[in-house]
């Protein structure tokens, strides 16, 4: 018999694998593709960070070999030189078990200078060294002798060799070059490539929500690196405990014996736990100041704790808010002469229009957990397996406590 007919059946088999491989990553939904709608606000027409106009993303997934799970994501607040347009901005700190970088210079002057990035705990300094060497590269930026880099990070080392420091200054230039507008890719991607959250696979998700016009009509959204823990709870259903992978529960199941046993060591060691970390990032076109945007990342925790989470000791949980307002950019000449003192007069939203936008990220950051963790898949790297949510199940979950139809 032909070995050609053999290698070209061998060859189809494998574009179909490819292919269902595929087909089944873009199936899996976002929170709405379920009929699940979080909070009272509409979303904005992508319900992502993007659908603040002018704010950009751009993501690098690394995976190589069997043990190489992680990445960098950028989100630009506008596509022009930001250090010489800079832009309000606030951090808000919900358990400091991290490393987030430039943070002191953004509470002490109330900006932001650089694209924000995302990536993995032990790669922030080849990460910060690399946007550094991009902003003094910039076109208008030769005399700039100092660049505050912002970059926030979660530990994938359970599913990435974070000790081989695999993400590169080409792996950040290409997140940072290749940011844009429109839909944002998530799950298993970029940052979210090696994340693990509720002891499912997590990652990048976002989400927004747009007041009425009554309101401002202003736009709020939401991007989210998730490696934490708690108890999954979605939309006010405790799907965490009924799918029977918590926080706390091989402890409890010791005390109180449970029908489907004990968890195995590896559940109860890495599927069980609460520690970890989230990166949120807000952006708002409503004009706000640092004060005011700094109390809009507050209110970003509420968020989280209505997904679930258990706030542990070990959990770096960081939120960083920011404003394209135009009127309110810092704008910096090129040459930086010598100039008289400069006023600012712009105006600001009032404390009490405030309230509206604190609802809106509470809404658009648990929205954007959920999509981190719905789009994930199931991955495997460095020796460990971690499950993708399992739909079905938690579709019906959700139908049963009557969160959708």
């Amino acid at each position: 018999m032909s070995q050609k007919p053999i290698a070209v059946a061998a060859l189809l088999l494998l574009t179909y694998f490819v292919s269902a491989q595929s087909a089944t990553s873009t199936a899996r939904p976002r929170a709405r593709d379920l009929g699940l709608k979080v909070g009272i606000l509409p979303a904005g027409p992508l319900d992502a960070i993007t659908d603040v106009a002018g704010v950009e993303v751009g993501q690098t997934t690394i995976i190589r070999g069997d043990n190489i799970r992680t990445g960098v994501t950028a989100i630009l607040p506008h596509s022009g030189n930001l250090f010489r347009d800079k832009v309000p901005a606030a951090i808000f700190v919900g358990n400091a078990f991290g490393k987030l970088a430039g943070s002191t210079q953004v509470e002490e002057l109330g900006n932001i200078e650089t694209p924000i990035l995302l990536t993995n705990t032990l790669s922030v300094p080849q990460v910060a060294d690399a946007l550094i060497r991009y902003m003094l590269n910039l076109p208008g930026n030769e005399d700039v002798l100092s660049v505050n880099p912002v970059m926030g990070e979660t530990n994938d080392g359970y599913l990435n060799d974070i000790r081989g420091l695999h993400v590169s200054a080409d792996d950040v230039l290409a997140a940072i070059k290749n940011a844009k507008g429109g839909p944002v890719e998530e799950g298993a991607v970029g940052a979210g490539t090696g994340t693990v959250a509720f002891g499912w696979k997590g990652g990048i998700g976002t989400a927004s929500r747009k007041l009425p016009q009554s309101l401002g009509g202003y736009t709020v959204g939401v991007l989210v690196q998730t490696n934490f823990g708690g108890v999954l709870t979605i939309a006010g259903a405790p799907v965490g405990q009924e799918l029977g992978q918590y926080y706390l529960r091989t402890q409890l199941a010791q005390g109180f014996p449970q029908n489907d046993g004990t968890p195995t060591k590896d559940s109860a060691q890495n599927k069980d736990k609460a520690d970890g970390s989230c990166m949120i990032v807000i952006a708002t076109n409503a004009p706000l100041d640092a004060r005011n945007l700094k109390r809009l990342a507050a209110r970003a925790w509420l968020g989280m704790a209505r997904a679930g989470s258990a706030a542990s000791n070990g959990s770096g949980d960081y939120a960083i808010a920011f404003s394209t307002a135009p009127q309110l950019r810092l704008h910096s000449s090129d040459k930086q002469p010598a100039q008289p003192a400069e006023l600012l007069n712009n105006q600001v939203l009032t404390n009490d229009a405030v309230s509206p936008l604190f609802l809106a990220a509470i809404e658009a950051t648990e929205e954007a957990i959920y999509n981190s963790i719905f789009r994930a898949t199931t991955m495997t790297g460095n020796g460990h397996t971690i499950e993708a949510l399992p739909i079905d199940k938690t579709s019906q979950i959700l139908k049963e406590h009557r969160v959708v139809q």
